[in-house]
């Protein structure tokens, strides 16, 4: 199997945390798929303002860099994608049902295609989106191999939209842990820069539909 094809197998099998292994967890991939199975939506950020404040960012983004081609890893139930002004797309998401959903919605769209995370190799793009995904890998192993793929699938920008602070104290949310992810770019990418860092227009202040804990980070390669 290469290495690419191999990158998000953790997340694909949803590996257990090792810290939860006596909870009712199901793992980060199992979480989702279930969820999605049982009628579930991507959550609050991906609906009204939050999801409007995205899309401006991003359609901004797209325009001002003349990005051709976008390749999303976890895109969820699409609806944030309903705002999306993208030339070419790809969603790659680790729920069948969530993958059902997206093909369906955009089904006379031909400029969207929807895939699941299994479907190995994945396709490369000039920008890669992780949008509220990261501080809902759990697992160590998982978050790791998320974290190359979505790297080594960008050819010229990466965007991460999420919290950015080392704290595991989710309370009764066991499908969050929120994580540093800089530390991990600068340590396994180092190639690749933080050019933007844009705050949330609507911060969480203990009200998830009102605000979330994710800001926009943007990635580009360090030309050598």
């Amino acid at each position: 199997m290469g290495t690419i094809s191999k990158l998000f197998k953790g997340w694909i099998l949803g590996i257990k945390p090792r810290c939860q292994t006596e909870s009712s967890f199901p793992g980060s991939g199992e979480y989702w798929r279930e969820r999605y199975a049982q009628g579930g939506s991507s959550g609050h950020g991906s609906y009204h303002k939050l999801a409007e404040f995205k899309a401006e960012f991003l359609n901004n983004l797209v325009h001002e860099k003349q990005i051709r081609t976008v390749v999303e890893f976890g895109c969820g139930d699409g609806n944030q994608l309903t705002l999306a002004s993208y030339p070419r797309y790809v969603g790659y998401d680790v729920s069948d049902d969530a993958i059902a959903l997206c093909r369906e919605q955009f089904a006379a769209d031909s400029t969207k295609r929807f895939a699941s995370s299994n479907e190995a190799p994945p396709e490369k793009a000039e920008l890669t989106l992780s949008l509220d995904v990261v501080y809902h890998l759990v697992e160590d192993e998982v978050f790791h191999l998320y974290m190359e793929r979505l790297f080594d699938c960008a050819e010229r920008v990466v965007v991460l939209y999420s919290s950015n602070v080392e704290d595991t104290s989710a309370g009764n949310h066991q499908h969050i842990r929120h994580r540093q992810f800089t530390r991990w770019i600068a340590e396994h990418r180092p190639q690749w820069q933080l050019t933007q860092h844009v705050p949330n227009r609507y911060p969480f202040k203990g009200n998830s539909k009102q605000g979330s804990f994710s800001d926009f980070y943007v990635f580009e390669q360090v030309k050598s």
